[in-house]
């Protein structure tokens, strides 16, 4: 008689995760550390996660964490209120970053259920597998941080930011949206839909790497970027157009450019140039590049081809006479 399969429960796995059995309440947490309740709570809400009321939710990791951060305060280096907006950005990505990780280690799990090494259990190979790739990866996530910490803090200088707001710089952003993405989203599985989002997603953030541009944010069918340099960002634009437009597997795509003085906070980017770049989008030919007039008069007249367009209405903007870019 064979022996009965391995039996593992979310509780195991969650606990090789977090390193430990959560035993506190949000009451010791808080006594512990000497901090009122609501604050705590507080932060945890910013963090992304539900109050969890009576119940031991948290481990000796969370009460860490919270009286680390409030030695900051006690300290002076920031006030609560930075405190709540740094952990609300950091509970964010956070929270997108683990659910990418999950859906990119799920292929792993399937595969690794269907071998040899099988435990009979999805929940038992994710166990073995938080085990194996857990410290690497926190390890890389660290590394990661300082990375782009210190890429941050430089671009703070390089932009120029006004002396009297550091969040506000001028630069070029950004719009790609590939065409018809809802239509073909409907008629195509969620395998497919979820195969030709991380083709185009991808491919975009090479091109945007490779010629030091940024990416802010991902919507599915689009992508923001911005560049310090317009001519960098047209390049950014025209590659776009070239890696996507000829790529079989990926609808069409067009472009919107528009340059002018953006916030920047919480890793995104607000201000008119924002929306215009997005509005170009939707009065743009496909696989195009269009731009407006700002963009296009800092461009070189030796590298680019620029041909304004008929007047149009963009919604928030009124007629704007956009500016059709190619290369020479």
């Amino acid at each position: 008689m064979s022996a009965p399969e391995p039996r593992y429960s979310r509780q195991e796995l969650e606990e090789a995760i977090l390193g430990r059995r959560p035993e506190l309440t949000n009451e010791d947490v808080a006594r512990a550390a000497g901090v009122p309740v609501e604050q705590a709570r507080r932060l945890w809400r910013a963090l992304g996660f539900p109050d969890v009321g009576d119940a031991p939710a948290f481990t000796s990791g969370d009460l860490h964490a919270l009286t680390t951060l409030f030695a900051a305060v006690e300290q002076g280096a920031i006030d609560f209120e930075t405190a709540v907006r740094l952990t609300r950005a950091v509970g964010q990505t956070m929270a997108r970053l683990a659910d990418w990780q999950v859906a990119t280690l799920a292929a792993r799990v399937e595969q690794l259920e269907a071998g040899e090494e099988a435990t009979g259990s999805r929940i038992g190979s994710a166990l073995r597998l938080a085990e194996q790739v857990g410290l690497p990866f926190e390890e890389l996530l660290v590394y990661s941080w300082r990375r782009h910490l210190a890429a941050a803090v430089a671009r703070i200088e390089v932009l120029g930011a006004n002396d009297a707001d550091l969040h506000t710089t001028r630069v070029t952003v950004g719009f790609a949206d590939l065409v018809s993405f809802t239509a073909l989203s409907n008629q195509l599985g969620e395998d497919r839909i979820g195969d030709l989002v991380e083709i185009f997603e991808s491919r975009c953030a090479d091109v945007v790497a490779a010629r030091h541009g940024r990416v802010i944010k991902t919507l599915g069918d689009s992508v923001l970027f911005v560049s310090e340099d317009p001519v960098r960002a047209m390049e950014i634009a025209l590659s776009i157009v070239e890696v996507i437009g000829h790529d079989s597997r990926l609808p069409d795509v067009r472009v919107g450019l528009a340059t002018g003085s953006v916030v920047m906070q919480l890793g995104d980017v607000f201000g008119p140039p924002v929306n215009m770049a997005a509005r170009l989008t939707s009065v743009a030919r496909r696989n195009r590049v269009i731009a407006d007039h700002a963009t296009a008069e800092l461009l070189p007249p030796g590298e680019f081809g620029t041909r304004p367009l008929p007047p149009r209405p963009l919604r928030g903007f009124g007629v704007v006479e956009p500016v059709a870019v190619r290369r020479h």
